[in-house]
Formats: structure tokens, sequence, C-alpha cells
């Protein structure tokens, strides 16, 4: 399996670029005075289909070949993998067929469906949803398409990591939700070809931490997975991100899930945003290293709003018991 790097995700910028608009990058007054320091945020959650996997999921089918094409295309997803690869596919003509754990986000389920996807609810873990997944690729000769261990879409996931620096060359540090860890793979990626000085953090956690815990013991583990925060929930690590992460990754930090829903109020106070719990996971993560952050210039990747009421109801709540509060 190749791996990807920087023309891989010039050629995917160029790919996806009359597809996808460009997203915003924000500062916000509330949120730079709550971590000490410039705090700007990159807001993937603007994304048709609110979350920043869609760019991987252009960049992929667009090059799939005439016969994948036919096949059509399967994956396994806890949902905004899902609505890449749906959109994507309905953009090229493809049919797609979604492995969802059976309690998937509502919301994210109703949208994949709305986008053409067959949906195929297995499991009561992404990790069990994702083994289903593969038993059917290979028994209906569907062109799989994993999460992470896909070179293209750790490409184009990597081009909204290259808009932020074009928009703020001046970065120190860029935090990024990680869950099978595509998208801080493609972050090390552009961070390393335009200025190795940059500091990628990635942020996964507590209750699901397999792909820190890989990182960290440089080999291939499996964890508990049992995060509120669906884009951070995998039980097993992703061998092709893990490989660029082992290489590149500067720090790799793990939060509690209450410090993650807090920090999901604070982007609807502090940056009138809404972000699900993965989207919000950088701003807790500097907020625990905010000590360290002082007189940097931080980049968050808002991965996602595609948040469901439930969780967000969950996150309100958890602000009145007084968690929402900075110390």
């Amino acid at each position: 399996m190749k791996t990807p790097d920087f023309k891989d995700v010039l050629l995917a910028q160029s790919r996806i670029r009359p597809y996808l608009p460009r997203t915003p990058l924000h500062t916000y007054p509330a949120l730079n005075q709550l971590i000490g320091t410039e705090v700007f945020i990159k807001h993937e959650n603007y994304q048709p289909v609110g979350a920043f996997k869609v760019r991987g999921g252009i960049n992929l089918i667009s090059q799939l070949s005439a016969e994948e094409r036919k096949r059509g295309v399967i994956s396994a997803s806890t949902g905004n993998h899902g609505q890449s690869v749906a959109y994507a596919a309905g953009k090229f003509g493809v049919q797609a067929r979604i492995v969802v754990p059976e309690k998937a986000n509502p919301g994210k389920v109703a949208a994949m469906q709305g986008m053409g996807a067959e949906v195929i609810f297995h499991g009561a873990v992404f990790d069990e949803a994702r083994l289903h997944c593969e038993f059917l690729a290979q028994e209906k000769g569907y062109r799989y398409i994993h999460s992470g261990d896909e070179p293209l879409l750790i490409a184009g996931v990597a081009t909204g990591v290259l808009e932020m620096l074009e928009d703020r060359p001046d970065l120190e540090v860029i935090f990024v939700p990680v869950g099978g860890g595509s998208g801080a793979a493609g972050a090390c990626i552009v961070a390393r070809a335009v200025n190795p000085g940059i500091r990628v953090v990635g942020v996964q956690s507590e209750a699901s931490p397999a792909a820190h815990h890989s990182w960290k013991l440089k080999k291939m583990v499996e964890a508990p997975n049992r995060t509120i925060a669906e884009g951070l929930a995998t039980g097993t690590a992703f061998s092709l991100p893990q490989a660029i992460l082992r290489e590149h990754l500067k720090d790799f930090v793990l939060v509690p899930d209450g410090e993650i829903l807090r920090a999901m109020v604070w982007m609807i106070e502090r940056a009138h945003t809404l972000a699900e719990a993965a989207g919000a996971a950088p701003l807790a993560a500097a907020y625990r290293l905010r000590e360290k952050l002082k007189g940097k210039k931080i980049g968050l990747i808002c991965s996602g709003g595609n948040v469901s009421l439930e969780q967000l109801k969950q996150a309100l709540a958890n602000a009145e018991c007084g968690m929402g509060n900075a110390e």
C-alpha cells in the first residue's frame, strides 16, 4: 500500500475543487481568552455533509475504475465516513452501501439514505460493523473502502490542513481529532512539507484509546471502545495512518468524554459553532495543554457538526451540572 505524499495532496486538491467549497478558518476572541493564545478554527462542519471526511470520499470515488464503479462500493462507518462515501458516490453515479452499528447516529443514517446509499445495520459497535462489511465485500464483490487504510482518502482529507496553512502559514500547533487516524495522518503529511516545525497533535477519547496506544507503543493494539464521540470510536488502530503517525506525529492527547462534552458547549458559547463530539475534542485538548500553548498560534480542526439531538442535550446537561465552566 502506497503511503501518500504531498504531491498526492496537491492532486487531491485539484480533484475536489470542482465539488467542494473551501471551508473558512476563523478566530474568536472568547476562545482566545479561554486558551490564553490565538486560536483558529477550521470549520469542516461547513462541508456539504457536515464533516471533513467528504474530501477523501470525492478524491477516492473520482479515481475508481469503470469496473469498480459498476460493482459498486461498500464501507463501514459510524456516520461521517459513510456520508462522505454516499455523497461522493452520488456525484459519480456509483451505488454505495454503508454498514453501520445498530445504534448509529439517526441523523447521519438519514443523511446517508437521503444521498441514495443503502444502509445496513449490524453490530453494537463500529468494529463489528466493519467486520460484517468486509465479509459482504468479499461475498458480493463490492469495492471495499476502508475508513483509514486508503491512500486516496488520506490525501483527500489532508487538503483541509493545506487550506489552513494557505490561510495562516504562521500556525505553530494543529490539533486533530483521531478515530482511525486518516485526518491526523493527512495533517502530518502537509505540515512536514510546508513547515516541519509545526506540531501536529492527535486527540482521542480516553474511553476509546486504540489509536493512541498503538502510536505510543509503536505496534498495533486493540483497546476498549466506549466513547460517546462516534467520530473517535474505534477499538482497533489502522495500519496506514499509524505508519504515518509514528513517523511524524509530535504528540497525542487523551481527553475524558466529560471534557469533550464541555468543549461542545464552549464551541456553541464562544465560537457560535455547533460541533459534534469529535469536532470539539481538539478544543478540549487545547484547554488541557493551555499553559504550554501560551504565545503560540494554534489551529483546531472542527472535523464535523453532525451532533445528534440526544448528544446535544447530554452536553448541555453536563454544562448545567457545572462541567461547562472554565477553571
